[in-house]
């Protein structure tokens, strides 16, 4: 399923966390702060920017999710099926072997072409410390590596992410349908509970999904760290996917 990732950067931690903080007060400047970051973040494109500038502190960071893998990405909008590598996570297996600009050939002997880039052919995803061996293109070269998988954890600065949803397709912003249910404040955390719903791409059928985030604030009311966690699970079992392993 390819989501827009406008529609999910704003979208984190568990709603164990809600249940346990239910007697905290949530009338404070920090819920306000994060209500209106995340309604900017569903509105458009100019206003989502505007948020991240207004509340976020100058050191910010996102935390992205957690995932199993290689530690490297590409841009999966592009039209011509190549797969490029566009950036590299510091610390990650990608980074002792790979290099910015270098192309993805072939995974495991499966060629990397239009139709299978990104349908999980390629098995990038898998148990940690597995070895896979793909074929890449540096400049002029043709270059056999081998990569153990590991446990991917990264971050993105404030003036990154700024860019990054610079980039993005300012025409497409948002979910289909987004529902603020909570927000509570514990001093200088804060969490928030929504639903959205999004278009599977390949199927058009809408997909939900519960979204907790987490927003930790500083002495002067800035965000200096959000990330989320979402129901990656559940939305592909609305899709008739299952988990075999």
């Amino acid at each position: 399923m390819k989501f827009k990732a406008a529609k999910i950067f704003f979208l984190s931690a568990s709603v164990l966390v809600l249940s346990a903080c239910s007697e905290v007060d949530t009338d404070s400047a920090h819920a306000e702060a994060v209500k209106e970051w995340l309604k900017a973040g569903q509105t458009s494109q100019a206003a989502a920017i505007s948020a991240v500038n207004e509340y976020m502190a100058d050191d910010g960071l996102f935390y992205r999710p957690r995932y199993v893998g290689f530690g490297f990405t590409y841009d999966n909008t592009d039209e011509s099926g190549r797969m490029i590598v566009e950036t590299i996570v510091p610390g990650s297996p990608a980074s002792e072997v790979l290099e910015v600009g270098d192309e993805f050939k072939s995974v495991r002997g499966i060629d990397v072409t239009p139709e299978n880039r990104d349908s999980g052919k390629l098995s990038f995803r898998g148990a940690p410390g597995e070895e896979v061996a793909a074929v890449i293109e540096r400049g002029e070269e043709t270059i056999f590596v081998r990569v153990k998988r590991g446990k991917i954890e990264s971050t993105i600065s404030k003036a990154d992410m700024i860019e990054w949803m610079s980039s993005g397709d300012g025409s497409d912003w948002g979910a289909e349908s987004y529902t603020f249910n909570e927000v509570i404040t514990d001093g200088d955390v804060a969490y928030a509970w929504t639903t959205v719903a999004n278009k599977d791409d390949v199927s058009g059928q809408l997909v939900e999904s519960h979204v907790v985030t987490r927003f930790v604030f500083n002495e002067a009311g800035k965000v200096v760290a959000t990330g989320s966690m979402r129901e990656d699970r559940f939305e592909l079992e609305q899709q008739g996917y299952s988990v075999t392993r």
